[in-house]
């Protein structure tokens, strides 16, 4: 049996997988489309990553595949309908993505309102800044309506922490949160149009999917509050990055933390030049503990699957 690892992940994921087993790791890296499909003789588990694509080239590069095991919880990346219709299992990996995210999130939150990467900036750059009591003022994060849109693993986990921050949560989800967590997180179920229109903050957790794609567009960034602020640690496509571009350009949101863009790496230029804008290179999941999980979560999915166990995070 053969793994091939499309990308530098911290080997110690790799640590558990049996001898029996044959990976082809990249040591730089990561394997460019060519170089996976020069490699795909005898591979049965294809250990990919959420920023490369797995399409039907690829798929038919590898006639012995038989698992696609995605390191992150997003799987647009992968055609999952031509994987179904070759019988190829795919799995995500939800679970250890959820408190880095989360911790990222909230990071953003509290770096906008305060307008601490801003004046990181400024104070490096203009060694004239102006220092005073009523100058460099930013937004107080406790009593704010913080609006989470997918209550999630990851969406739950924001709503505790911005909870102990003192904010108010209010979400929208394909369905409500069970009672318990409801009582535990103090949370408001709302509509979409609702939470846009009452939130201080908003801020996404949805996967990108057809239904979610551009769920953020012109319509919806007119329903917040010229005072509002926008938060994306999810998938850039899920916002109309154009759209956004125009309101905070307008003045029609107070501002944004991006984490994600339409088409990465690219970033528009009118988004670099905006003091309001906090811009992270897709790093929800960045941390070393956080990127060594997901690493085992994607292994154990290729194991159980191999064990003829059942498997945890199987998408399809």
């Amino acid at each position: 049996m053969k793994i091939l690892v499309v990308q530098n992940i911290p080997k110690e994921s790799l640590k558990n997988i049996p001898n029996n087993f044959t990976i082809i790791y990249q040591e730089k890296d990561f394997f460019t489309k060519p170089e996976i499909i020069e490699k795909g003789a005898g591979v049965t588990a294809l250990l990919s990553v959420f920023n490369q694509p797995v399409d039907r080239e690829i798929i038919d590069s590898l006639p012995d595949l038989k698992i696609i095991a995605n390191f992150g919880v997003g799987f647009n990346n992968i055609d999952i309908e031509y994987a179904a219709k070759k019988n190829i299992v795919v799995t995500n990996t939800p679970k250890p993505v959820s408190e880095p995210t989360a911790e990222l999130t909230i990071g953003l939150i509290i770096t906008l309102l305060r307008r601490i990467s801003e004046f990181d900036r400024k104070l490096r750059s203009n060694k004239n800044f102006e220092w005073g009591v009523m100058k460099n003022l930013g937004s107080s994060v406790s009593g704010k309506k913080l609006g989470i849109i997918g209550m999630g693993n990851i969406g739950k986990s924001v709503a505790m922490k911005a909870k102990a921050l003192g904010m108010t949560i209010l979400y929208h989800n394909r369905k409500p949160i069970s009672e318990l967590e409801n009582i535990a997180l103090e949370a408001q179920y709302l509509s979409l149009n609702e939470l846009l229109s009452q939130s201080d903050v908003v801020s996404l957790h949805v996967p990108l999917t057809k239904e979610t794609a551009k769920m953020i567009d012109i319509n919806e960034l007119n329903l917040m509050k010229k005072t509002a602020f926008l938060i994306n640690t999810s998938r850039g496509a899920v916002v109309n990055e154009k759209a956004l571009v125009k309101h905070l350009q307008a003045g029609n949101i107070a501002g944004a933390a991006l984490d994600v863009f339409e088409n990465e790496p690219h970033i528009p230029q009118e988004l670099l030049e905006m003091d309001n804008v906090v811009l992270v290179p897709h790093i929800g999941t960045g941390s070393y503990e956080g990127r060594t999980e997901i690493g085992i979560c994607a292994v154990n999915n290729i194991l159980a699957f191999f064990n003829g166990q059942s498997i945890p995070d199987r998408i399809v």
